[in-house]
């Protein structure tokens, strides 16, 4: 979005991109290093408002260093305090003068705390309402696609994940003959990555998430963003993720309060979506969860569920809210 309004990032998200226990310790020196680059550039630039976005291990550092120099900062889309380090809510206290939730929830997790949050939308549901309609017959003869139904393929957006998840998802092409499977390609990843994967019914399209989850029967999907988008869109999906064991340990350790880790089911309060987690997630299961929604009163179930998302959601204008109240503020 920097790109489109014009401007050029000073460093691109991708360079702070680490998730995962191990992962983190393995980066620290990069992160500590661009802690101090992003000061550094802070200092030189001088902003009136500083906005944060998510990333509250990084975020929150900088909001100290913004706060205690004289500058207001505003965090839009709130580090998911609710269902970890809940304990960080001081820091928020101290040194975030507004907060702006987009998960409706989100809002009476910080007003328990004492902290005045604007709910103003999520801001998906801007981008999905604006998309031009897409015409399936076209999407497959541009991608060089066959006449079969599609099943979505959407396994992240970091190397290690997608080739764990691709090896995974695609264990159950001999049971799905009659579809042809299209992977989502992550901007992150070079063409060439996927090509290992590609076969006569096993495709890959690039940039072009939204139209083709517009043009699938259902998806897979890693938790994630991505399992919201996938709603709001109408595909049917189920949700999959597995993480390395030290990982999925600690993380289980340190998680609480919640009792699902996809959007969908976190905002609905209650499962509309499989979510098959670590060793769950096999091909027996995903065979069986896949063949529910594909046709029946469970794919009409999911659907209905869907309905009720959007409405739980709200309407548009989540960014035009927030830049008010930045605005005004």
């Amino acid at each position: 979005m920097t790109q489109v309004a014009g401007f050029s990032p000073v460093k691109h998200y991708k360079d702070l991109a680490f998730m995962g226990f191990l992962e983190v310790a393995k980066n620290l020196r990069t992160i500590l290093k661009n802690i101090k680059f992003c000061k550094e550039d802070i200092q030189n630039y001088k902003p009136n408002v500083l906005i944060l976005v998510d990333y509250p291990g990084f975020n929150l550092r900088i909001a100290e260093f913004a706060k205690n120099s004289g500058i207001k900062v505003v965090y839009y889309i709130s580090p998911q305090l609710w269902a970890w380090k809940e304990g960080r809510i001081e820091k928020i206290k101290k040194f975030v003068d507004e907060m702006l939730v987009i998960l409706p929830f989100e809002k009476d997790f910080y007003g328990k705390h004492k902290v005045e949050a604007h709910f103003v939308g999520h801001p998906l549901l801007d981008a999905i309402s604006d998309l031009p309609p897409v015409d399936v017959q076209n999407f497959k003869s541009e991608n060089q696609l066959n006449e079969k139904e599609i099943i979505a393929l959407l396994p992240g957006s970091r190397e290690q994940e997608v080739t764990k998840m691709l090896e995974l998802m695609l264990s159950v092409r001999p049971f799905f003959k009659d579809y042809q499977f299209v992977i989502a390609g992550a901007p992150s990843l070079p063409k060439a990555f996927y090509q290992k994967y590609v076969d006569e019914n096993v495709h890959f399209v690039s940039n072009k998430t939204y139209d083709l989850l517009r043009c699938s029967k259902a998806a897979l999907v890693t938790s994630g963003t991505a399992t919201l988008e996938t709603a709001l869109l109408d595909i049917p999906e189920v949700v999959c993720y597995r993480s390395s064991r030290i990982s999925y340990e600690i993380g289980k350790r340190v998680v609480k309060n919640i009792q699902y880790i996809s959007l969908v089911n976190l905002i609905m309060d209650k499962a509309i979506v499989t979510e098959l987690i670590q060793n769950d997630l096999n091909t027996g299961n995903l065979v069986k969860e896949l063949k529910l929604i594909l046709e029946g009163d469970s794919r009409q179930k999911m659907l209905n569920d869907y309905e009720l998302l959007r409405e739980k959601l709200g309407g548009k204008g989540a960014s035009d809210q927030a830049a008010e109240i930045i605005i005004k503020g």
